[in-house]
């Protein structure tokens, strides 16, 4: 490691193959805590490259315990995290949505590493059962139309920086990773980012991913989502725009309006009181906005925004999502 971060002290940039490697290296615990922080570091002060990104994936999809839901037509519905927005947990929100819309998702997802509470922290406090068994996951998406896939039973790289991720308590490269690494490769695909540099790596990705229909998501204020706090940048397999509320007829929002609370408690407080069609309007206006785009994807983009949104606010309001998060629960 030691002559590794040296060239990449030295601003040297790693080929495709030499980031795969020393992934794979990292996950067999061949390195200490302190080296690992290091190595990390280095992607906060420039830009991750498109080889090195891909030779992350590649190592990390490699190295997975891969999960068969082929039989579905799935989608991921996930974001890097790392904006520092703290908001509710809007992509899992609009996961369950998307679900009782009629949808199969497949979400991937992770504890909260720089903000209060993470998709897999809020569904463990609400009692939600994390496994990697087949049958299982499989059994809940024809029972519920949603599966939750919790990385580190998944991918042994991530459980191996798990606590060095803890301790750091900001963004790295292992955030821009979690939305490209589902062990289930699901066709479809809604990722949100923190960075524009960032969306156009996950556009050069998907693009190279055969059949993928997908729709990256980076505000221009910052947000992984679509905030509704602004404009945000839209890319996709058909297209690439830059919207705003006005162009989705919805009002725009503040950021308080979609904060998330302080702990885990309040985020699964938060999280339940939408699905119970509790929230407020700015709340259901954001999580059924993502859920909508999501919607679009599923149809490859043949279905307008209007009649997406109509889909997931349907969904919410009439507690077809709460259904499917109780289904799995129980």
């Amino acid at each position: 490691m030691k002559q590794i971060l040296e060239q990449l002290f030295q601003h040297r940039i790693l080929s495709e193959k030499e980031a795969k490697e020393i992934l794979i290296r990292i996950s067999e615990r061949e390195f200490t805590d302190a080296q690992i922080t290091a190595f990390m570091t280095v992607f906060q002060m420039r830009p991750i490259s498109v080889d090195e990104l891909s030779g992350f994936r590649k190592a990390l999809l490699e190295l997975c315990i891969p999960v068969d839901l082929s039989e579905f037509d799935t989608i991921d519905m996930c974001g890097t995290g790392g904006d520092g927005k703290n908001t509710f947990n809007i992509s899992t929100l609009a996961s369950f949505v998307v679900a009782g819309a009629g949808y199969k998702v497949a979400k991937h997802g992770n504890y909260g590493v720089s903000s209060v509470s993470g998709s897999s922290n809020v569904l463990e406090a609400l009692g939600y059962k994390f496994t990697n068994d087949e049958v299982i996951l499989q059994q809940q998406l024809r029972d519920a139309n949603i599966t939750f896939l919790h990385a580190p039973l998944f991918h042994p790289a991530m459980a191996a920086v798990a606590p060095v991720r803890k301790q750091l308590k900001m963004k790295t490269f292992f955030n821009m990773l979690g939305p490209v690494v589902n062990p289930s490769y699901p066709k479809n695909q809604l990722a949100g980012v923190f960075s524009r540099e960032l969306s156009r790596l996950y556009q050069y990705m998907f693009e190279k991913d055969k059949g993928k229909k997908f729709a990256v998501i980076y505000g221009l204020d910052g947000y992984d989502e679509i905030s509704l706090t602004g404009k945000f940048l839209l890319r996709t397999h058909r297209s690439e725009q830059l919207l705003s509320p006005d162009d989705l007829d919805l009002p725009e929002n503040t950021q308080k309006e979609i904060h998330g609370g302080e702990s885990v408690d309040d985020a699964a407080k938060i999280f339940m009181n939408i699905l119970q069609a509790k929230g407020t309007t700015a709340q259901n206006n954001v999580v059924c906005a993502n859920a909508a785009l999501a919607i679009q994807v599923m149809n490859d983009f043949q279905m307008d925004f209007s009649q997406a949104f109509g889909q997931a606010l349907e969904s919410l309001l009439s507690g077809s999502a709460l259904k499917s998060l109780k289904m799995i629960i129980r």
